[in-house]
């Protein structure tokens, strides 16, 4: 239903709403990426024409890519792929360098909060006294006629924080970010730091009411947004407004209160323990 393609290497389930795209020639595998890129490429297309005419337009469709000689120029594909990796491990290493994330080592701070973590007392809350809700605006795709924009186009989608395009459109339709964002057919939960549009009104936007959470507090919200609720609801019974402000979510408590004030220092340190993982990959590279 997102229109979104994926590379499968190993055997696998599916449920509703997807379908198969076998190779009829043979693809090395470092060539995959960029043919799943270019494939990508037809989602607003495509998603123009759900559910009914998705098939035949997809088979009408005429994929661009490199070609040699009258034939697909896989060796390009592979190198080209190649030199973009290197270039990533390049601007991975100076991001980490400029942001002072090289540093991954623990703070005392940030090692008591992860071997206290299995003793933080939680409590359950009414939702709707920790957050302002609000149904999304609907941007249809066949209503979009800029996909070259800035300004975040989201989806239902767990993928690439539910941005499934950067779109120009009515700026009365924008949704305003810093807030968590619920898809809401599919129950993705994200935060998101931007204004932006929206694909769907089933969406919603949640807003702390009490107080002006950081980035990394809001992190934290979504993800006990999520794993309080995520049980609750599926495609067939999907959230909604109303259905949502009759729930509780579990949270840090203090004094029958929540208390999020340890957020900051746990999302701080799992980021260190990640970036402790990219240094490891980066020396793997010999970076």
């Amino acid at each position: 239903m997102q229109m979104d393609f994926f590379y499968r290497k190993r055997p696998w389930y599916a449920g509703q709403f997807v379908r198969k795209i076998t190779p009829i020639v043979d693809i090395p595998e470092k060539c995959i990426p960029f043919i799943s890129t270019s494939l990508n490429r037809l989602k607003p297309k495509l998603l123009s024409v759900l559910v009914r005419n998705v098939d035949n337009t997809f088979r009408a469709t005429v994929v661009k890519l490199p070609v040699k000689n009258n034939d697909i120029d896989f060796d390009f594909m592979e190198s080209f792929m190649e030199g973009l990796d290197n270039l990533r491990v390049e601007e991975l290493e100076s991001y980490l360098s400029s942001t002072g994330l090289n540093d991954y080592t623990l703070t005392k701070d940030e090692i008591t909060v992860i071997n206290n973590y299995d003793n933080l007392m939680f409590g359950d809350f009414d939702i709707t006294k920790v957050f302002d809700i609000s149904n999304t605006h609907n941007i249809l795709s066949s209503e979009i006629n800029d996909f070259n924009g800035n300004i975040p186009y989201l989806c239902a989608s767990a993928d690439n924080n539910s941005v499934s395009s950067y779109i120009k459109h009515d700026l009365n339709y924008i949704d305003k970010g810093n807030c968590v964002f619920i898809g809401g057919k599919t129950f993705v939960v994200s935060y998101q730091k931007n204004d932006f549009f929206s694909n769907d009104s089933h969406n919603l936007s949640l807003h702390c009411l009490d107080r002006q959470p950081t980035e990394n507090e809001y992190l934290f919200l979504s993800t006990c947004v999520f794993k309080s609720l995520k049980h609750k609801y599926s495609w067939g019974d999907s959230v909604s407004k109303s259905k949502i402000k009759k729930d509780n979510i579990s949270l840090p408590s203090f004094d029958r209160k929540y208390d999020i004030n340890v957020a900051e220092v746990l999302i701080t340190a799992i980021k260190k323990i990640v970036i402790k993982d990219l240094r490891l990959f980066l020396n793997s590279r010999g970076i």
